[in-house]
């Protein structure tokens, strides 16, 4: 039988939903792939975010002999022979590229990776790799400079998955628009926001319901909790967690434990996913408590570390270590504004060239050039030298303000000793 999230795949770029960042109509890859000039692409991003999907419509589009493959379940001997398959249509009476989609690429070592770079090259094949891995650090550089398109999925949006699940309900050729389905909009809302952004568990959630219910009940809450193993208890409105997320912060910003520990305990009795909950507080640990506690990361870290492998409801006392540790540990945001106002000058045109004295001299004609000539090595001078090192017109700048606070106080004091605040 075929799962519901494999057949409500859109036949065409209309029907694609989420990604708006670069996949809208008149984007550059929107067009590339209406105009058939697509050639080949790297997509990454999280599970159920449209990678597979996209690939599919592209291949149709281009109506492109197109090969899909898995690379767990594919050994380079059945890639060697892809490819000489490729070869033959190219350079035979077809005269025509073989379109392949490689899916979980970062599975494939490096040997396995260098067989496709020739069949690139020649245009035997136009490529989409997608991982859900970072591709610059999974993906060989040849690879990564033959593929020069490379695209992040990111998380479907709430309402994305809203929009496929009506879609679903109301599509009486690949849905259940025939059977009338009743539901509670409360409901489905529940589903989209339990499913963390992940079209696939999401439709197959709402397939399982479907499938299995009894014709005289409708979808509700009860029946989403059921089908996805899930409490959806405190999200009655589509924006509950992000209120819930935005008192979580703030609680601990305020320094009061308690309260962010009952926001913790909302969020985690209603569903959210715990490496959503995970990356909230890696975040707070360094836009909060900075460089009041720096050690307050590493801990958070192990914390989310222990926590990944434990999973819930364990996970729950891994995730209250941490959120009490930076609500009770002292504040400073002055790494946040640092960066912000550093970027902010970047941004309005601020920059410009780095001193010759600190660019990189360890190659031949570096001198020639005048890099690196009387540039101080600190560690000769018993670790500090003065010198310059921001480019002339930032010269003044002063992104990092010290607090007094925690252990920043001594890191203020050091600064203030060698006149650098």
């Amino acid at each position: 039988m075929i799962p519901l999230s494999t057949r409500m795949r859109p036949d065409d770029l209309s029907g694609f939903v989420g990604q708006q960042h670069f996949m809208y109509k008149g984007s550059l890859l929107y067009n590339a792939i209406e105009n058939g000039s697509f050639e080949s692409a790297i997509f990454f991003g999280p599970s159920g975010s449209g990678k597979t999907t996209l690939a599919r419509i592209v291949a149709k589009k281009l109506d492109a002999g197109f090969v899909e493959i898995n690379a767990s379940a594919t050994g380079i001997k059945e890639l060697k022979a892809l490819i000489d398959r490729a070869r033959d249509k190219f350079y035979g009476l077809q005269k025509e590229s073989t379109f392949v989609y490689v899916d979980e690429i970062h599975r494939w070592n490096k040997l396995q990776q260098d067989t496709l770079l020739n069949a690139l090259e020649e245009g035997i094949l136009r490529f989409i790799g997608s991982t859900t891995e970072n591709p610059y650090f999974s993906i060989n550089n040849a690879i990564l400079s033959r593929v020069r398109l490379i695209y992040e999925f990111r998380r479907l949006s709430d309402d994305d998955i809203m929009t496929l699940l009506l879609r679903t309900l109301n599509d009486s050729e690949k849905g259940f628009g025939a059977l009338d389905v009743a539901y509670d909009e409360k409901a489905l809302s529940a589903l989209a926001s339990i499913s963390n952004g992940d079209a696939r568990v999401a439709l197959d959630a709402l397939g399982f319901i479907i499938d299995n219910m009894d014709d005289d009940r409708k979808i509700d809450m009860k029946i989403v909790e059921e089908a996805t193993q899930r409490k959806a208890t405190f999200y009655d409105r589509r924006e509950d967690k992000y209120d819930l997320y935005s008192a979580l912060q703030k609680s601990i910003r305020g320094s009061d434990p308690d309260a962010a520990i009952h926001y913790l305990a909302r969020l985690i009795e209603g569903g959210e996913d715990e490496m959503t909950i995970a990356r909230r507080i890696l975040v707070i640990a360094s836009e909060d408590v900075g460089m009041a506690y720096p050690q307050a990361v590493s801990v958070v870290v192990s914390c989310v570390e222990a926590a990944k492998m434990v999973g819930l409801p364990e996970a729950r006392i891994n995730f209250a270590q941490a959120v009490i540790l930076l609500a009770s540990s002292p504040k400073s945001n002055s790494a946040a504004v640092a960066i912000d106002e550093a970027l902010a000058d970047l941004k309005s045109g601020r920059y410009d060239e780095v001193p010759d004295h600190l660019r990189d001299s360890h190659y031949s004609g570096a001198e020639k050039r005048g890099f690196g000539i009387g540039y101080k090595y600190p560690h000769d001078y018993g670790g500090y030298v003065e010198q310059q090192y921001l480019p002339d017109n930032l010269i003044d700048a002063n992104y990092y303000r010290p607090t007094e606070n925690g252990s920043e106080s001594q890191f203020k004091k050091y600064l203030e000793r060698i006149g650098k605040k």
